[in-house]
């Protein structure tokens, strides 16, 4: 068995694994390829490889001669008419917005897994590579706001006189949202969090902050920490009550996603219009729309003198952590398709496997995946 590691396109800092992850495979008598330099913004330079046993090559010849292939963005069409017909691919693929890229593994009989679609149950939580960059996400929206916000967070009594805390407000207590709370609390400010499912309250108070209550959300519980579509009634009474606390906030981050559709604008021109200058907004949900009105993927945008911050990769930016937790996940994933002599063992009876595979011997082999499939054809 050969498991080969891709060097992402340049606006990728992390990599699938890290020198440390290597020894492990080695174990299971697999041999590992690297693309030259394929570490090299996540801190982990080719000697490094080396050492724990990788052999670094081409990426022509490590897509001819692997039979996993780990790259975090999907392969271009170059890439995959190199690789092993039998060979699998392993990354994260949004593949609920991308019916065209499956289409086309299917057609070319690919084995595809995409890690985003992992069912996220207690028994997945150690291969959930949601969670586990999404956590790196909303620590490092504090930390950006905090830099980016012409005051202070935490409370200070000076000679000159008193400074009051900062107020912050997150829409969306998930793993990225419990996180920014954790973040923002230990800098000092107050927060207040606003999500639709009231099971969070409790674990969004244990942490120091206020919950903001609206009745009358359908229960999102099942939806894998993501947001649900909500009746007009309770969109209109949630749009009143966030729009009080954002005409209070200097910060707001949001991070309320629907897997597969457009994210909720739960900041439009008049929430924004209300709210104070100089003020910022750190819009996690920026990939698939924004959680604002204005957000721009990869911008910053000023609005009326409010910074709207829409960046979608911020686990890129501490690449060597993040790439650490990314390669933990796969590696334990790779422990339930590959056998105890290193060979493929694709048991599609186990509900993890068969949730994160999405195209197998030339078909849609994932049922959410096919469902969408199916609507964008109507």
């Amino acid at each position: 068995m050969t498991v080969g590691i891709l060097r992402e396109p340049s606006i990728e800092t992390r990599v699938s694994l890290l020198p440390e992850h290597i020894a492990l495979l080695g174990k299971h008598n697999i041999d590992v390829f690297l693309e030259t330099n394929a570490g090299l913004q996540a801190f982990a330079p080719d000697s490094l490889y080396e050492q724990a046993g990788a052999e670094i090559s081409s990426r022509e010849e490590i897509l001819r001669r692997s039979d996993i292939l780990l790259s975090i963005h999907a392969l271009a069409e170059t890439d995959l008419a190199s690789a092993k017909s039998t060979a699998v691919i392993m990354g994260l693929y949004n593949p609920l917005a991308q019916p065209n890229l499956i289409n086309q593994w299917a057609t070319k009989g690919l084995t595809t897994f995409s890690m985003d679609m992992l069912p996220r149950t207690t028994r997945a939580q150690s291969m959930d590579v949601l969670s586990s960059q999404a956590n790196i996400a909303g620590y490092k929206a504090v930390l950006l706001a905090a830099m980016q916000l012409p005051k202070y967070f935490p409370m200070f009594m000076t000679a000159a006189g008193s400074i009051p805390p900062a107020k912050v407000m997150i829409l969306g207590a998930g793993v990225a949202g419990l996180q920014a709370i954790a973040t923002a609390r230990r800098l000092g400010a107050v927060v207040e969090v606003f999500d639709t499912r009231p099971a969070v309250k409790e674990e969004v108070m244990s942490l120091g902050a206020k919950f903001i209550e609206v009745e009358g959300a359908q229960d999102a519980s099942g939806a894998g920490g993501y947001a649900v579509e909500q009746t007009e009634e309770y969109k209109l009474k949630q749009q009143q009550r966030i729009a009080e606390v954002a005409a209070k906030a200097d910060v707001i981050i949001t991070t309320a996603q629907i897997p597969g559709k457009k994210a909720p604008v739960l900041l439009p021109d008049s929430v924004l219009d209300s709210m104070k200058a100089g003020s910022r907004i750190i819009d996690l949900a920026s990939a698939t729309g924004g959680n604002t009105s204005q957000t721009k993927d990869g911008e910053t945008v000023v609005y009326r003198n409010v910074t709207i911050i829409g960046n979608s990769n911020l686990p890129g930016t501490m690449p060597a952590d993040a790439s650490k937790l990314y390669g933990k996940n796969i590696l334990n994933f790779l422990q339930l398709i590959i056998g105890p002599e290193g060979q493929l063992n694709l048991n599609f009876e186990d509900d993890l496997v068969k949730g994160t595979c999405i195209t197998y011997n030339g078909e849609v082999c994932n049922e959410r995946v096919r469902g969408e499939l199916r609507m964008s054809d109507n």
